[in-house]
């Protein structure tokens, strides 16, 4: 499996690569990382079956959007492909650290609020569908936002927890309390990071950088909530997205709504404690909007 990675790796870069050093990396639960070096050149690499190359593909589609933005700082990608055991993904090796520093993290939420003023759709979905973890993540476009989200984010879960035998409640009946929920609110589309937690973010030595998106256009608030739904993102993240993006009124309501999405997903995902998280979620929302 190396040898053919290496030979594809070589013919991207028109010279001979050896590994001469490799070392796994701990990040996610859903590939194997490494370092590589022949002991000049530095690529990280991400494995999995054969059968995660759609994966791969999406997340370099992502990478290439967010780049295209001109806004936040993300991986270079250098290749991605298959061998006869598995797919991989190679991007350039930057050495990181969690986001902290505060002028680092205070230019990062400038960053963020770029990327959520840059382009002029129309319309909230995405050219592809995606992955949100593991999880396919729809993005049929569609012109009303309280129909894109309460169908293809929390119905799409609902119903994939469904065909396990798992269910919260009515499913018409939460799509419609979300729809409802949203019903007012018409916010410009915006390009999303779409799994903005402080996993998928750091310092590196060029400044502040992030990974692994679940691209779509929808609301900039999606991309806010998630960053306080697992909590480690500083102060001065949201001092800097402010600077340029204030939040609007509304958003503590809108922000628990857009969070239920990721829970559900951890539902599907993990199980667990997630479950018992969502149905509080799920009961409160129908409380306040059935």
């Amino acid at each position: 499996m190396w040898q053919a990675i290496t030979q594809q790796l070589s013919d991207v870069l028109m010279f001979e690569f050896k590994i001469e050093e490799k070392i796994r990396i701990t990040s996610g639960d859903i590939s194997e990382s490494y370092m590589i070096s022949d002991g000049e050149q530095r690529y990280f690499i991400k494995l999995n079956s054969k059968d995660f190359l759609n994966s791969f593909s999406a997340e370099v589609d992502n990478l290439n959007e967010l780049r295209l933005s001109n806004t936040v700082a993300t991986p270079e990608i250098v290749h991605f492909g298959s061998t006869k055991e598995a797919s991989f993904l190679i991007l350039n090796y930057l050495p990181t650290h969690p986001l902290s520093n505060h002028e680092a993290s205070y230019q990062f939420g400038q960053d963020v609020a770029r990327l959520h003023s840059w382009g002029d759709q129309q319309e909230y979905g995405f050219d592809n569908d995606n992955y949100i973890g593991a999880t396919v993540q729809p993005n049929r476009w569609h012109k009303k936002w309280c129909q894109f989200f309460a169908e293809q984010r929390i119905g799409w879960q609902l119903q994939l927890l469904k065909e396990k035998g798992i269910e919260f409640g009515s499913l018409e009946e939460i799509i419609e309390s979300v729809k409802f929920s949203l019903s007012n609110h018409h916010p410009k589309p915006a390009l999303l990071h779409g799994d903005l937690w402080h996993g998928n973010c750091a310092e590196s030595p060029f400044g502040p950088i992030c990974y692994d998106p679940a691209c779509y256009w929808g609301d900039r608030e999606c991309d806010i909530a998630m960053t306080e739904l697992f909590g480690g993102f500083p102060d001065a993240f949201y001092q800097g997205y402010k600077s340029i993006k204030p939040l609007l009124e509304g958003y503590e309501e809108r922000k628990n709504i857009y969070n239920l999405y990721h829970v559900l997903n951890h539902c599907n995902l993990f199980g667990g404690h997630y479950l018992n998280d969502a149905q509080l979620r799920i009961d409160e929302l129908i409380k306040q909007y059935a």
